[in-house]
């Protein structure tokens, strides 16, 4: 497809005169409906590359952090002024606060703490470094540009303005445990916005610094869940599906044999994931599916499927990564 793109042919202008055009060009004229966009074709190498690493056992580990994994942030960009979201998991909740001149995080912001949970772990401390914008960028197959350099910018400025409040409920005999955690994402950050993403550090003294905060470096060390790298770069443009792929990838190595989550209620799948704008059932349940089939072509064997009545979300144990013993439950 790239060769048939980027190929130049002669075609007859409205004068008379040869131009010349791409192949593509031609193509999407004559048969618009065989002509696959360059985003769809990098999703498609990125699908194949990462059953081809699986199939090999030769997985590039990214990590997260169990809060953001039982439940998501903010699929959509919220309304104007609204600067509180919430999320339950059962007995757990999540409650994210935003800046009141930044935001709340949402859409692709989800991919900065995972982009720094991953530097925590493989650099092995609560400060990590990067040298560019662009590190970040290609780390998630992200294409490069001042748009993108722009997103960059708002996603570390919502995210280092947020505030995260988490915690559970657990009854232990007659006796009720309770367990509160409030933190910020970072605690200090020196980040240099070049436009030039591709612009190296002319020194340590330029290089980009992020000190985790203590709560968010403890969470990660304590229990770091890994995933699939490249399944993340297919699915970074789909915050939706990303979420339930990162939900998936837990729930089915924790799970001890075949379980029915319902799609709505106090458990419900509806209030975990990030997606608040599905209050009817058959929307959520299309696009629940939709979703599933995003997964399933990075993880063929992936064991969740929606039950008969359309009702629950049917999952057993499976592993989504082969390094699935690393997992932080």
């Amino acid at each position: 497809m790239r060769d048939i793109d980027s190929r130049r042919v002669p075609v007859r202008g409205t004068s008379g005169q040869a131009k010349f055009e791409t192949a593509g060009t031609v193509l999407k004229g004559i048969l618009p409906e065989f002509v696959v966009s360059k985003q769809k074709l990098r999703q498609a190498e990125g699908s194949c590359l990462v059953r081809i690493k699986r199939e090999e056992k030769n997985q590039t580990l990214a990590f997260s952090s169990r809060p953001f994994v039982l439940c998501g942030l903010p699929v959509r960009r919220p309304q104007t002024g609204e600067l509180l979201f919430e999320r339950r998991n059962g007995s757990f909740v999540l409650q994210i606060t935003g800046h009141p001149e930044f935001g709340l995080p949402f859409g692709q912001d989800r991919l900065v703490p995972i982009y720094l949970a991953t530097l925590a772990v493989q650099q092995k401390s609560q400060t990590v470094r990067f040298r560019s914008g662009a590190e970040m960028l290609e780390t998630f197959g992200m294409q490069k540009g001042g748009k993108e350099y722009k997103r960059l910018v708002g996603a570390f400025e919502r995210i280092f303005g947020a505030t995260i409040f988490f915690g559970t409920d657990t009854m232990t005999g007659k006796a009720k445990m309770v367990q509160r955690s409030r933190f910020n994402f970072l605690q200090e950050a020196q980040i240099w916005c070049d436009r030039n993403l591709e612009q190296r550090p002319l020194s340590d003294e330029f290089e980009n610094v992020i000190v985790l905060s203590d709560e968010f470096c403890r969470e990660i060390t304590s229990h770091p869940i890994p995933t699939d790298l490249e399944a993340v770069k297919v699915l970074a443009g789909a915050p939706a599906a990303l979420d339930l792929f990162m939900w998936l990838s837990y729930r089915c190595f924790v799970t001890k044999g075949r379980e029915a989550i319902p799609l709505f209620g106090e458990r419900g799948l509806a209030s975990q994931l990030g997606s608040v704008e599905y209050s009817r059932p058959r929307r959520f349940g299309q696009k629940l599916e939709q979703w599933l089939k995003m997964i399933r072509l990075l993880w063929p064997d992936c064991p969740a499927e929606i039950n008969s009545s359309g009702d629950a979300l049917v999952v057993s144990r499976g592993s989504a990564v082969q390094a699935a013993e690393r997992i932080g439950a």
